[in-house]
């Protein structure tokens, strides 16, 4: 029995279907529009027309599990608050997909559904905005960061809780419909919570709590505001154009929020409910040193308890604990490649074309400074600035192109200098050889996981060659592996898209062999150029050169070798001059010839 055949896709899925691929044949970015949507986007904005939205762009469908994936390369330790975060807002994204592919039957949403709010808690400097803005950026969502202590100032009106929302929608460039979708993230909420035996501040601290409220469950906040110019403007503008006073809103149903912070004090709310529910029964005396123990036992009366009313936790139904960072924690965050404190560093220093590597040892000891700090991570920002400053300064006026960070640089930073800029090529040079292939072999391992997905799906394109192309772009660039194998099958596509047009428009066949090809993939990533501009450049005489052999040898089709890219000139000279060799003139044309 044959299956159900497939449903056509409709006009805006095949719109997207077709842009995808004509960008990644041609290399740049190509929109394709039917006749009969070209002639809506003429209208004037305000006509009734609506625009595209990023909504189309955002990942639904991902998986707990692949996401979590993701978020392992980048942050060290807090398994358990990785799979919190992946599973929930996994979920959160899965649902809404789901939910609108059942809205078409018409049935009512939920009453009392309870979306996944989350609350991080957990020290400074652990990871909880990284964490966060990664996924928003894996899932190609709008993203804003808030202070609750910030709140707390305008009193219990909530007037800077729904600015956040008005942020999301700048976020997402003024499209309403994907700041819909995105993710609030409001840090050092601990500061909102009362303090039992206080008045006055505690009523700006419930007030605020209060005014999250709706905006964390469903309500519509209206971007135009009465203390924003800018909303205003809009607001008049619109008005000029289509003579309609238009209420625009965001609707916070499907707005995740995301709440963190250090909730010092809570461990010994926890100790006590612990210790009660204990007595009698061998209860055991914990320690401060505990509190980390305590906080993953954390319930609803707990946060009550710190100071939180009961309709707000109500509505943060899923908490994960972030764990302090030790010194092991810190070196292993120096160590991951993927690292953006050691990544930040290459990159200031390239932006003087100069290349900068860390040695193992010397990454030890600022672990162990910055863990002194007591400030997690940031604590590793602080001591590198520390140690490079005096080498950001002086190297861009030397002639040192490559430079590498050792553990006596680390210990005596000023005296390395002053040796390093006297005898710039002794010792310090070969250090940083040694330090780029051990890069290169820790990269490999995953530079190979990125290419598994991309080689499943063009396994022509990602040779072995071309995988090794990727990663010394990588380790040269500090470019993301995953960006540099979509730029060469990009490149890939558009030296296949050159040998098409160079057929229809001169009638002769030529194919860049692999060894070819890869050269000039390699040329556009050195070069910061287009595979397109390097096939034009090196063939500009190939019609003329290809029509003196034609006419000799009746021959239309070449397989152009690596040599055609390192010098084209000569290789054409040579291949008119073997072809007539093959076939030399004859007597008549000899005289012709004369």
């Amino acid at each position: 029995m044959h299956g159900e055949p497939p449903d056509f896709p409709d006009q805006e899925t095949l719109e997207k279907e077709l842009s995808d691929y004509l960008t990644k044949k041609y290399g740049y970015r190509i929109k394709v529009i039917s006749p009969m949507m070209a002639t809506e986007h003429s209208h004037e904005p305000g006509e009734g027309v609506k625009k595209p939205s990023g909504v189309e762009n955002i990942r639904f469908d991902m998986k707990p599990e692949e996401l979590e994936a993701y978020l392992d390369r980048y942050v060290i330790r807090q398994e358990e608050p990785k799979a919190v975060l992946a599973t929930k807002i996994c979920t959160h994204y899965n649902r809404i997909r789901y939910l609108k592919s059942i809205s078409r039957f018409g049935s009512e949403p939920m009453v009392g559904r309870i979306k996944n709010n989350i609350l991080l808690i957990g020290p400074t400097g652990v990871g909880k905005t990284y964490l966060v803005k990664l996924i928003a950026q894996k899932l190609g969502v709008p993203f804003v960061k808030g202070d609750a202590t910030k709140f707390s100032e305008t009193g219990y009106v909530g007037g800077d809780v729904e600015d956040l929302i008005r942020e999301l929608v700048i976020q997402a460039n003024e499209d309403i419909e994907l700041a819909e979708h995105g993710i609030i993230y409001i840090d050092e909420i601990d500061k909102i919570a009362s303090s039992q035996h206080l008045i006055g501040p505690d009523v700006s601290r419930t007030g605020v709590q209060r005014a999250l409220l709706k905006p964390m469950e469903e309500t519509e906040v209206d971007l135009k505001v009465p203390h924003d110019p800018v909303s205003q403007m809009q607001a008049i503008e619109q008005y000029r154009k289509t003579g309609k006073r238009e209420k625009r809103t965001v609707n916070t149903k499907n707005i995740l929020f995301i709440m963190s912070g250090a909730f010092n004090g809570l461990g010994e709310i926890i100790k006590k409910r612990l210790q009660k529910q204990e007595i009698g029964f061998g209860a055991q005396v914990h320690s401060r040193e505990n509190d980390i123990r305590f906080l993953k036992s954390v319930k609803a009366e707990d946060l009550i308890a710190f100071g939180f009313e009961s309709e707000f936790v109500g509505r943060i139904p899923v908490v994960a604990v972030l764990e302090p960072l030790e010194v092991e924690d810190l070196f292993n965050i120096l160590q991951n490649p993927n690292n953006p404190i050691v990544n930040a560093k290459k990159e200031d220093f390239r932006s003087y074309g100069i290349d900068i590597r860390f040695e193992s040892e010397s990454l030890s000891i600022i672990a162990e400074r910055a863990f002194l700090e007591k400030t997690g991570a940031r604590g590793l920002v602080s001591v590198i600035e520390r140690v490079v400053l005096p080498f950001e300064k002086k190297l861009p006026s030397s002639e040192i192109r490559h430079f590498a960070v050792t553990a006596d640089i680390v210990r005596s930073p000023e005296e390395e200098l002053e040796k390093l800029l006297k005898a710039p090529t002794e010792g310090n040079l070969e250090i940083y050889r040694r330090l780029v292939e051990e890069e290169k072999a820790v990269v490999r391992e995953n530079v190979l996981k990125a290419r598994k997905e991309f080689a499943e799906n063009y396994p022509l394109i990602f040779t072995p060659e071309r995988t090794e192309l990727v990663i010394n772009h990588h380790v040269k660039t500090g470019i993301a592996a995953e960006a540099v194998f979509g730029e060469v099958q990009s490149l890939y596509n558009q030296v296949r898209m050159f040998e098409s047009d160079f057929y229809e428009k001169h009638g002769f066949k030529v194919h860049f062999n692999e060894q070819a090809t890869n050269e000039i993939i390699f040329e556009a990533l050195q070069q910061n150029e287009s595979a397109t501009a390097i096939c034009n450049r090196i063939s500009v005489d190939y019609d003329y050169g290809f029509r003196l052999i034609a006419d000799r040898s009746g021959r239309t089709q070449f397989i152009i070798p690596r040599e055609a890219v390192v010098d084209h000139q000569k290789y054409l000279d040579e291949l008119i001059r073997e072809s007539y060799k093959q076939y030399p003139l004859r007597p008549g044309e000899l005289a012709k010839e004369g």
